[in-house]
């Protein structure tokens, strides 16, 4: 009795090791385990942790957490490798609790395990990238949706950014909803001086920022454009983010037909982002499936007035602060644009409301809660 008691307490003053997957790192979802990272560093709890990254990534965890581990990879998202080498990586890391970040993971772990399931975008046919072959996107996507479910099944907590993605998420994989805890992301305003993006200074501009997947509908944002063109001949349109080959055929297609005033910019910095922000006259987020919706809420912190697609989990995420439109109707798209654009005061109260909305999320209360998560997940 005496040593069950002694190895209990021995066992009890042991800090427990939590590894975190954090390849999606410097991406746009990537945004949320950054943050994560940094702001649970900043609480500085009673855990040791372990950061799984690629390489160009390490310098930047070590920044935000040097007190932490970092376990450089290689193994690329949802690929084969996630099975093999992850798995072994994950076993030889030997940490009583891993956080994926991201739903791909090797499903044959066996350890504790805390997931974050950001949406179900690619599980959805019609959001096919066009890039990939047919076969391989099908493939691809039977794969994907066995793994969530698989994920969620071995999971002892799920993690969604809103209330809509949970509900989703539960139908889809029948977990249950003790299983499930959501944590709203939130928004800093850029620290970097805001630098001006040339080829709009002095213009009045629409923006968007992110990738030009399918699901984010770019193609009737610019159908919408072109409708606005009539009765604001002067308006461009900023498209902002890497140019990958998606990017350019969507810039070929505007060059065909002709289509004047869209400023593709490929890659901008924190500093020329921030301008961007500060700058237009309306931020538009056309998305047809979100998981949170990140780029309309640093529009707000940075005092654009924001229209938005009513589409998934977006009118969760930005209440009375933003003007939607239905995502499939480009004649309502830009009216409700041209709305906001030929209104000054509605623009004035639209961007109030923006800050208050901003405010109301916070990076350090999603850290808390998260690390609540592991608390119940370690325990149970």
């Amino acid at each position: 009795m005496f040593y069950r008691h002694l190895f209990q307490w021995l066992g009890d003053q042991m800090t427990n090791l939590i590894a975190i997957d954090a390849r999606s790192s410097g991406t746009s979802t990537g945004r949320y385990v950054d943050k994560l990272i940094e702001y649970i560093a900043k609480i500085d709890p009673d855990y040791d942790f372990n950061i799984i990254a690629y390489s160009d990534r390490v310098g930047f965890m070590k920044k935000i957490a040097p007190k932490y581990t970092v376990y450089e990879t290689k193994v690329p998202l949802l690929g084969f490798k996630e099975q093999t080498d992850l798995l072994r990586e994950i076993n030889e890391i030997d940490a009583d609790l891993v956080h994926f970040a991201m739903i791909q993971q090797p499903v044959l772990y066996r350890g504790k395990v805390v997931t974050t399931m950001h949406d179900l975008t690619m599980a959805k046919p019609e959001f096919r990238n066009p890039r990939t072959n047919v076969v391989v996107f099908y493939i691809k996507m039977v794969v994907y949706k066995w793994i969530n479910k698989i994920g969620a099944k071995k999971s002892a907590f799920i993690i969604t950014g809103t209330e809509y993605i949970k509900k989703e998420v539960m139908g889809f994989t029948k977990q249950p909803d003790k299983k499930f805890v959501v944590t709203y992301e939130s928004a800093d305003k850029i620290k970097e001086k805001a630098d001006p993006y040339k080829k709009l200074v002095g213009k009045k501009f629409l923006m968007y920022i992110g990738r030009p997947w399918p699901h984010k509908n770019l193609n009737r944002l610019i159908d919408a454009f072109q409708i606005l063109q009539d009765k604001h001949p002067d308006l461009y349109l900023a498209l902002a983010g890497v140019k990958n080959d998606n990017y350019v055929d969507i810039e070929k297609r505007v060059n065909s037909q002709g289509i004047k005033n869209i400023i593709f910019t490929d890659f901008v910095t924190e500093g020329q982002l921030r301008w961007l922000y500060e700058n237009c006259a309306v931020y538009v987020f056309p998305s047809l499936s979100e998981g949170f919706g990140l780029p309309g809420l640093e529009a707000m912190v940075h005092g654009a007035p924001v229209v938005s697609s009513n589409a998934t989990c977006l009118p969760e995420v930005y209440g009375d602060a933003a003007m939607y439109f239905n995502p499939r109707d480009t004649d309502n798209m830009a009216g409700v644009i041209n709305t906001v654009l030929s209104d000054e005061k509605l623009r004035e109260e639209m961007i109030k409301k923006g800050f208050a909305q901003a405010a109301k999320y916070s990076w350090q209360r999603m850290a808390e809660q998260t690390l609540a998560v592991y608390d119940r997940a370690l325990k149970s």
